[in-house]
């Protein structure tokens, strides 16, 4: 498996950039129809990092991880959001193998993290450490449950 590509804003190529966006509005505007704003304009926050894993098509699997100056919850600074898998590469462990290189950078930093989980998912972020607070909510038509993630040490 092709290992995770790590990159912030300035470290982009427009070929990074096309291939990871074209893959969150096929997921997300198109098979999921999400009436969300998809283009928030928080890619390009210094502070965000950009997870992907590329194969022969471009973008198989992508995550980005924010980090907020206010907490959402707690002492949660970093949110990580826009998690999506191209169709033919769902049940290939891409979430996995993404989650596991982000937490790996939030651990680094040693801060807690959040994040809004579509609510079928939630089981695949308890797995890493996640836990469900406050009730189902609706955001971009689409059930979720917010999750949280208690700091760990390098």
């Amino acid at each position: 498996m092709t290992q995770p590509v790590v990159k912030r804003w300035n470290e982009l190529t427009l070929v990074d950039l096309y291939s990871f966006l074209k893959l969150r509005c096929d997921v997300f505007m198109w098979e999921q129809q999400a009436d969300d704003e998809e283009m928030d304009g928080r890619d390009q926050e210094p502070g965000t990092i950009h997870v992907w894993i590329e194969d022969e098509r471009g973008c198989a699997a992508y995550l980005r991880v924010l980090k907020n100056a206010v907490p959402e919850h707690r002492d949660a600074h970093r949110v990580i959001g826009r998690v999506a898998v191209r169709a033919d590469r769902r049940g290939d462990g891409l979430a996995r193998e993404l989650m596991l290189r982000a937490l790996k950078v939030i651990d680094e930093e040693g801060g807690a993290s959040m994040l809004h989980a579509q609510s079928y998912v939630v089981g695949l972020y308890g797995r890493f450490g996640y836990e469900v607070y406050g009730e189902e909510y609706d955001e971009a038509g689409i059930p979720h449950r917010s999750m949280y993630r208690a700091a760990r040490g390098v």
